[in-house]
């Protein structure tokens, strides 16, 4: 995201629309592989994927560290909307390049959702997109593995930035600090809520998945959906939804803790 403009909810609602475009790809790639289960086996039991440097995980596991030691040497991780799902004992590397100027648009937090979406992703969207069994693809499928968790990261963690928009607001600003003054969590998802919003978001999502999942043949679509559209809605409205409006929640409920709280002022203005 380009961060030399105010920051209006219309800018950030016209960031997630494309993110929708990532989501749906990534799901269309991944899907094109079988579940390949021996991937995410902490232990190695496939002697193919038996590693000779004493690495404790799976094979996602060590794909995502080495590819995210790679990134953070060029400072993805420094961005403001992007979260590296590797953790300790397993640190990233510092980046190699200079500091980027990055405007102060959040507040200082440490919310990372990476690992519910980790075990979200591997539990419910795995099983529904991909063909059951194991097709010997392993390194093809982590790798799209691997690009569907980052833009799914990223879908999750704007929320933060969807808050921040939400609690500028003056309209409603008085009300978000009563609700997170009280600690009163389901207030503030309810004053977050716009069914609305919510419900143009799945019948596009749907529509998309539909458009982009046909396989085309010479002369036209063939009408066979290498994604179920529902499976798309459902990862949305079961998923996506619901853990964005966690990370916006959590977000809000730390907005006023101290030492920032009485100084902090978004360095680009939220607009309305």
């Amino acid at each position: 995201m380009y961060f030399g403009e105010p920051l209006t909810l219309a800018r950030i609602r016209d960031e997630l629309v494309k993110m929708e475009d990532a989501v749906i790809f990534a799901l269309i790639e991944r899907a094109t592989f079988a579940q390949n289960l021996a991937i995410y086996d902490p232990k190695r039991a496939d002697p193919s994927l038996q590693f000779g440097n004493g690495f404790d995980g799976s094979f996602l596991d060590y794909l995502l560290l080495e590819m995210e030691s790679i990134h953070a040497k060029v400072r993805r991780y420094t961005s403001p909307e992007e979260y590296p799902f590797s953790s300790p004992p397993h640190e990233l590397p510092a980046p190699i390049l200079p500091p980027l100027d990055y405007p102060r648009l959040l507040y200082p937090n440490t919310l990372n959702f990476n690992s519910t979406i980790k075990q979200m992703y591997l539990d419910n969207i795995v099983p529904s997109i991909c063909k059951p069994g194991d097709d010997k693809n392993y390194g093809s499928a982590a790798t799209h593995d691997v690009d569907a968790l980052q833009v799914l990261s990223r879908r999750i963690h704007f929320g933060k930035f969807v808050a921040e928009a939400k609690f500028q607001d003056p309209k409603t600003r008085t009300e978000y600090v009563r609700l997170i003054q009280a600690r009163d969590a389901a207030g503030i998802d309810a004053l977050l809520t716009n069914k609305q919003v919510e419900a143009r978001l799945l019948r596009r999502v749907r529509k998309k998945a539909l458009v982009y999942g046909q396989e085309v043949g010479d002369d036209d679509a063939t009408g066979h959906l290498r994604v179920p559209v529902e499976v798309v809605a459902d990862l949305y409205e079961k998923h996506i939804i619901p853990l964005t409006k966690q990370v916006e929640v959590d977000y809000l409920l730390g907005r006023l803790d101290e030492p920032h709280a009485k100084g902090f002022v978004p360095d680009n203005s939220y607009g309305f």
